[in-house]
């Protein structure tokens, strides 16, 4: 099975998404990541393997940020002749350098990041923009520049949408009050922002889910798959566009596609 059936409206963008997004951190970073298992970063062959993989099983977005290392030059190269089948979400305010994180939402840096976004892209054109949150998401959205320059840039028509991802529930409501899209921690260890998508599902926005598999770090009881009771839970809330899943193992990818797929196919 495939989500080629299975795309959806991404709010009110214009944006048809897939129900499962490619993460791609694991494409460009290995520092400082919150996962259960080390890995290793993925070569070029094996890089577009998994991107053709996703493609192929009717994936048709990715999840990128200049805070992934390297992951938005490598899809710049390794999108050359695919790009308009892809609807790449990148984001603004993080960058990571030399291991450690730091925040600019200066109105400045904001469109100097989406600019070398679009270098790094190979493109001339974002589908989607969100700010990458230090966790005071109110005080950056009411007292920084971040959101009205995005808003100008989509004016531009640099990017196709802007929004949040951010980490309270608060943030995340004022987020969609003047943007298109929230990206929203929820899965069956952490529910807080759920609020966020109940406005969503009130207001015609945008949600992506992210760390829709609590990064690896879901357990159940003996007998219940917790992949299956994650995206259960997930895809029972209207709101939801995609759940953005960053692995790179071809089989966890198949996996996690047929069933999405099996789910939605008995939910419609």
């Amino acid at each position: 099975m495939t989500l080629h059936d299975f795309h959806r409206p991404l709010g009110s963008t214009g944006f048809k998404v897939s129900p499962l997004g490619l993460g791609t951190v694991k494409l460009g970073r290995d520092q400082g990541v919150k996962y259960p298992n080390g890995f290793t970063i993925p070569d070029d062959q094996h890089a577009l393997a998994l991107i053709n993989q996703a493609r192929e099983l009717g994936i048709n977005l990715l999840d990128t940020a200049p805070a992934y290392g390297i992951s938005e030059q490598r899809l710049g190269h390794l999108l050359l002749g695919q790009r308009d089948e892809w609807i790449i979400v990148s984001k603004v305010g993080e960058e990571f350098v030399e291991g450690e994180s730091g925040f600019d939402f200066s109105a400045v840096h904001t469109r100097f990041s989406v600019e070398r976004s679009l270098k790094r892209l190979c493109t001339e054109h974002i589908e989607l923009v969100l700010v990458h949150s230090n966790g005071d998401d109110v005080a950056i959205l009411q007292h920084e520049e971040v959101y009205e320059t995005l808003a100008a840039l989509k004016q531009e028509g640099k990017i196709g949408g802007f929004g949040f991802s951010g980490k309270t529930a608060e943030g995340g409501i004022l987020a969609l009050t003047q943007g298109d899209c929230a990206m929203v921690t929820y899965n069956l260890n952490e529910r807080d922002e759920l609020p966020v998508l109940d406005y969503a599902a009130q207001h015609n926005k945008g949600i992506l889910i992210k760390k829709a598999l609590a990064s690896g770090h879901v357990c159940l009881a003996d007998g219940v798959d917790p992949v299956q009771a994650s995206f259960s839970m997930i895809f029972e809330h209207p709101a939801v566009a995609s759940a953005i899943v960053g692995t790179i193992n071809p089989k966890h990818l198949q996996a996690n596609v047929e069933c999405v797929a099996k789910l939605l196919s008995t939910t419609r």
